[in-house]
């Protein structure tokens, strides 16, 4: 895991950290405070489930549908997408080597 403040890292060298540890399903790259950075590329199905605190995705290679709790939505290189904390969230008919960013930030809950 990167671990300096200003740190930078490429989407390569994020996936040769890789596999995800045990018990999740991204790999973690960087830590700040209550922010930790993400590399998230699901296999054949994205297995999240809502999460306890605020998330930014921005997505790094691929397309794919995003449900965001309420519809799906086509999202593409480039897109962002916010979640909120407790909000039911997956990726959906994403092409291969589908890679996301995630950001989690904030206290437990969300903010407010």
């Amino acid at each position: 895991m990167i671990k300096k403040t200003g740190s930078h890292s490429t989407l390569e060298e994020a996936i040769a950290l890789g596999p995800a540890p045990d018990g999740n399903l991204a790999i973690p790259v960087f830590r700040h405070g209550t922010m930790g950075a993400e590399l998230y590329m699901p296999e054949d199905i994205d297995r999240q489930t809502p999460h306890s605190r605020d998330e930014l995705y921005f997505v790094a290679r691929g397309r794919a549908e995003f449900f965001n709790g309420k519809e799906n939505v086509a999202i593409k290189e480039g897109s962002f997408i916010f979640v909120p904390a407790g909000t039911e969230h997956r990726f959906l008919n994403f092409s291969k080597g589908f890679a996301v960013w995630v950001i989690f930030y904030g206290p437990e809950g969300g903010e407010k």
